[in-house]
């Protein structure tokens, strides 16, 4: 079993990164919440151009799950521990499998989806593409408790705040505008997120505007 993996950053998108560890590299299927962690530490030290993404060569640890099937031997990999354990959590429940963890773990951050989780806000958990009513409702039942016993719900914030819901149409819209611009769609979707939580009643102009200043 992989622990984790240290090494050197080499190749790093929106889903996936590459760590070289003496001499090998792994591929490492991420979350977008990881994606993000590992940008914010590219201002600092010597940057490369790896396959048309900029990525920083630098030392990383990323806490590797590893999907073992018939037909493939896949990794994912994750900024710390407790997003690993919430996406081992996630992989129990009937009808969750591994894209739609990490999918969900893209759209949230551990703590918005363990607040999401102890109140009962389905109807955030369904903003995630791929999650139905359902789906939803069992990984309420199924991981309220669980949370709190492996102490993953200590990420919920103080008042047990979440996310404000965002109006999906010009979130979408937007989205698409930016990524007829060239921009990456994963990265965009969270700028246009943010800023709607933020400003909810704002055209899709206006957040396109917003969003080309922020956007890097």
């Amino acid at each position: 079993m992989i622990e984790y993996i240290k090494g050197e950053l080499t190749e790093l998108t929106p889903a996936y990164a590459t760590v070289e560890a003496a001499g090998v590299g792994y591929g490492l299927n991420i979350s977008l919440n990881t994606f993000s962690a590992l940008q914010k530490k590219e201002e600092r030290g010597e940057s490369s151009e790896v396959r048309g993404t900029r990525c920083e060569v630098r030392a990383v640890k990323l806490y590797v799950y590893e999907a073992i099937r018939e037909d493939a031997h896949v990794l994912y990999g994750f900024y710390n521990k407790k997003e690993r354990e919430m996406f081992e959590l996630l992989i129990t429940v009937s009808g969750v499998g591994t894209n739609t963890a990490r999918m969900m773990l893209s759209g949230m951050s551990v703590a918005e989806l363990c607040s999401a989780i102890s109140t009962g806000n389905a109807k955030l958990i369904q903003s995630v593409k791929g999650v139905g009513k359902m789906t939803a409702q069992r990984i309420i039942v199924d991981l309220r408790d669980k949370i709190v016993a492996l102490g993953i719900a200590d990420e919920i914030p103080a008042g047990g705040s979440v996310a404000a819901p965002v109006n999906n149409a010009v979130r979408d819209e937007a989205v698409a505008a930016l990524t007829m611009l060239g921009f990456s769609p994963a990265p965009t979707q969270k700028v246009v997120v943010q800023i709607l939580q933020q400003q909810p009643e704002l055209p899709v102009e206006q957040v396109v505007k917003l969003a080309l200043k922020q956007i890097k």
